[in-house]
């Protein structure tokens, strides 16, 4: 490797996002790469969601990366194990397993000005430093517990979708299912058929699309395999799909109001009790929160040993869950389907640019970054899967990709200026922001609460747009946006 390309990377995190910006960057002749994964293990959210029924909800020849399409998925929307064995086989075959050090939590990083690299702690007390700091932790990492009044008295069993405990047996129990998002609606109808009863307490309905799924068949498998172009067909048309979908939210409504109508057809070709169909109805628009997708969530609702309940929930205690009505339902097992911290962007990490200034600080009224990468007064930081650069339709592969390609294009550039740090312009990245922010107001993310949202209302996950005019606009780093200075 020249001379030149000698850059030291440190990359903090081992799930799609982590291990995707590595292979782009070995790709390029930058070889001096650490990834560090505070698990025992690769994966990301496909190591730690093992739920039953876990699977991703956009088609796989979708969700993976471009460079390495797999013929034979076993389905249209694959499972965890399936996607979780397809990123390790992708490290594997990349060379990436001996450069990830398991069990390094990262707890602090500071940017040594003198120098011009990261000096990077983890929580065993090791000290690493590089030129270069990349955190690929995603949003949607760590799980969010809700703060109801005697959630640690319940004397059953209880535990968090995201940390699903299998040494419970569930069968012939009386569960209590909290929360009615992407992931209950996939474990529901998993466990529906084997416990005794199954009380859902859902505070917002939510717009449920079916779910067009399928097994690919060994036909199928060879037609991929052998046929130049016919996986990139399948692919292309998801992709299409998604791309038009996503047009609904700010520049063609009518298309979201196309696809209200598919999910309200979903609901009432699937609940026929008015009542219960009355609950599960929206009040919010379309897109607002999460879409979900699901073509038995319904079907499980309308069983015998189900019960939607609507009330608040006032208490949890030693027996089950107390709601507003004063009704106390009895359960032996809850479930908090809760979801996630998808606001605090890479906290509990310490991260200290320059001054010591940090993070947290400078993200205090919410996290905002150019194009989700570079924040200023933080060089050589750069972030795959920050801020707002999550989707309301579409792949988040597609997404990591186009990071990727960024930021190996800030990493040539340290590469060619050694002895320089890159940082973004203070006034670039502000203009970006208004200018996303005023585009974010026309979205339908503004009409409810959600987790796209901080405490303040503003929106700081998505990317109000499609993933090619993301792909466009970070198509090359503009030189002009950064400074190239002398480490002091």
């Amino acid at each position: 490797m020249s001379a030149e390309r000698r850059v030291s990377v440190l990359v903090i995190g081992a799930g799609f996002g982590g291990i995707g910006v590595a292979i782009e960057l070995r790709r390029h002749g930058f070889d001096d790469i650490s990834i560090l994964e505070k698990a025992a293990d690769l994966g990301g959210v496909w190591r730690e969601n093992t739920y039953p029924g876990a699977a991703c909800d956009v088609p796989s020849p979708l969700y993976s990366y471009s460079f390495e399409q797999k013929p034979d998925w076993p389905q249209r929307y694959s499972g965890q194990a399936a996607i979780h064995d397809y990123l390790r086989g992708v490290a594997e075959r990349h060379g990436l397993l001996d450069r990830i050090e398991f069990g390094a939590e990262v707890s602090e990083a500071v940017f040594d000005e003198q120098a011009g690299r990261w000096t990077v702690h983890t929580a065993d007390g090791a000290t690493r430093t590089a030129d270069v700091l990349i955190s690929a932790v995603g949003q949607l990492s760590r799980p969010q517990w809700p703060s109801i009044p005697g959630i640690d008295s319940f004397t059953g069993e209880a535990f968090h979708s995201a940390l699903w405990d299998h040494g419970v047996d569930l069968t012939g129990k009386r569960v209590a299912c909290i929360g009615t998002g992407a992931s209950a609606i996939q474990y529901v109808p998993q466990i529906q058929p084997e416990v005794a009863q199954l009380t859902l307490f859902q505070r917002t309905a939510a717009w449920v699309l079916p779910k067009f799924d399928t097994e690919y068949s060994p036909i199928q498998h060879k037609l991929f395999a052998k046929i130049p172009g016919a996986l990139l067909v399948e692919r292309f048309g998801w992709w299409l799909t998604a791309e038009i979908s996503s047009l609904g939210l700010v520049e063609l409504p009518v298309i979201s109001r196309l696809v209200a109508r598919m999910a309200t057809r979903n609901l009432t070709e699937n609940v026929a009790d008015p009542a219960l169909r009355a609950e599960l109805t929206p009040d919010y628009p379309i897109a607002c929160k999460r879409v979900l997708f699901s073509s038995d969530y319904f079907p499980a609702l309308t069983q015998p040993n189900v019960e939607v309940t609507t009330e608040a929930i006032t208490e949890i205690t030693p027996e089950g869950v107390r709601t507003a009505d004063g009704t106390l339902h009895p359960a032996e097992v809850i479930i908090y389907g809760t979801g996630f911290k998808g606001t605090e962007f890479l906290w509990p990490m310490r991260i200290r640019g320059r001054g010591g200034r940090e993070l947290s600080e400078a993200w205090s009224a919410g996290a905002h970054a150019y194009y989700g990468i570079t924040v200023p007064e933080f060089p050589n930081l750069f972030m795959v899967y920050g801020p707002n650069t999550n989707l309301g339709v579409g792949s988040i592969i597609y997404m990591i990709e186009s990071q990727s390609r960024y930021i190996r294009q800030g990493v040539q550039l340290l590469a060619d200026n050694p002895g320089r740090v890159l940082e973004v312009r203070p006034e670039v990245e502000h203009t970006f922001n208004e200018e996303l922010q005023k585009r974010l107001e026309r979205t339908p993310w503004n009409f409810c609460s959600s987790w796209y949202r901080n405490a303040t209302g503003k929106i700081t996950n998505n990317w109000p747009g499609t993933v090619t005019r993301y792909r466009r606009r970070v198509r090359r780093l503009d030189p002009r946006d950064y400074t190239l200075t002398p480490a002091a």
